[in-house]
């Protein structure tokens, strides 16, 4: 049976800059728009927390019984480790997505925006789809694509969307970048899985590709990322254009990736992007929130 640590830890706790960084954006954006409210931020933060944790599990749980974790190098697997019943997780991955649906719920009704349902339910089949039922698109290559949606796009412009009740350009813009570092995070963890997802027949996009052009295409996702404030700013004020200054937590994450690491070691640089992630929104969103 599982500990209480174990089930913290398979919930991926480092996994969350890729939840609260598109909120602080969000929220930034509205503030920007003299529109900020704290409930509906706090809403969309719970609503982002719980589907990341919702997906962490069920990732954990369709991957453990499918085989694919039989052998890792990175964090804890609940059920490829035999840690814990498959049942449990599976449980505690309907549970976060359950509590992702209530939160949605009460914001949807607050904003009176019922059409928002749509995109929660989105949200939650692209959270079980990733790795679970009979045609999972992470084991298709498909991984960061909806990533970048459903962890950049949806989230930034979904948090200033139920504060300002409108779409800008500049919410679109804002949510590129949050997106790309977002990819980046899986675009590391898959290069790092390159071997077991080989074996296991998980064709990601890391698989697919290969080793060396896995490495190039975390440097572009990581440097257009940090080009994107420039185009904020363009929208809004020139000092949002500082938060490109993030930049230099991308030194350390880059020389890992472009100097070769593999396996565990490639995990500082899993770690160095999360931050590089929460950093960056954070700066954005609270610039957008000051100007």
């Amino acid at each position: 049976m599982a500990t209480a640590a174990q089930w913290w830890q398979g919930s991926r706790p480092r996994t969350l800059p890729a939840a609260l960084a598109p909120v602080a954006v969000g929220a930034g954006l509205g503030a920007w728009a003299d529109a900020f409210d704290l409930v509906r931020v706090l809403l969309a933060l719970l609503v982002a927390v719980a589907l990341q944790v919702g997906v962490n599990f069920a990732n954990d749980y369709s991957d453990g019984v499918r085989g694919t974790d039989a052998v890792r190098v990175g964090p804890v697997r609940l059920v490829g480790q035999g840690l814990a019943p498959a049942s449990h997780v599976k449980a505690a991955a309907v549970a976060s997505l359950g509590l992702a649906a209530i939160a949605g719920l009460v914001l949807v009704a607050l904003t009176g925006q019922w059409w928002l349902l749509a995109v929660g339910a989105a949200s939650i089949a692209a959270a079980w789809l990733y790795t679970g039922g009979p045609r999972p698109y992470g084991y298709a290559g498909l991984g960061e694509a909806f990533v970048f949606v459903f962890f950049g796009v949806v989230p930034v412009v979904g948090t200033a969307y139920v504060q300002t009740l409108a779409i800008e350009p500049v919410d679109l813009v804002a949510s590129v970048g949050v997106g790309l570092l977002a990819c980046a995070i899986l675009i590391t963890n898959n290069l790092r899985d390159i071997p077991g997802d080989t074996a296991a027949g998980k064709v990601t996009l890391a698989v697919r590709i290969g080793d060396g052009r896995t490495r190039l295409l975390y440097a572009v996702v990581v440097i257009a990322a940090l080009l994107m404030p420039l185009g904020v700013a363009a929208l809004t004020s020139p000092l949002v254009a500082a938060a490109s200054l993030s930049a230099a937590l991308a030194i350390r994450p880059l020389g890992v990736v472009l100097g070769g690491a593999q396996g565990p070691a490639l995990i500082p640089a899993l770690k160095a992007t999360g931050l590089l992630l929460l950093v960056y929104g954070i700066a954005l969103g609270g610039l957008l929130a000051l100007v």
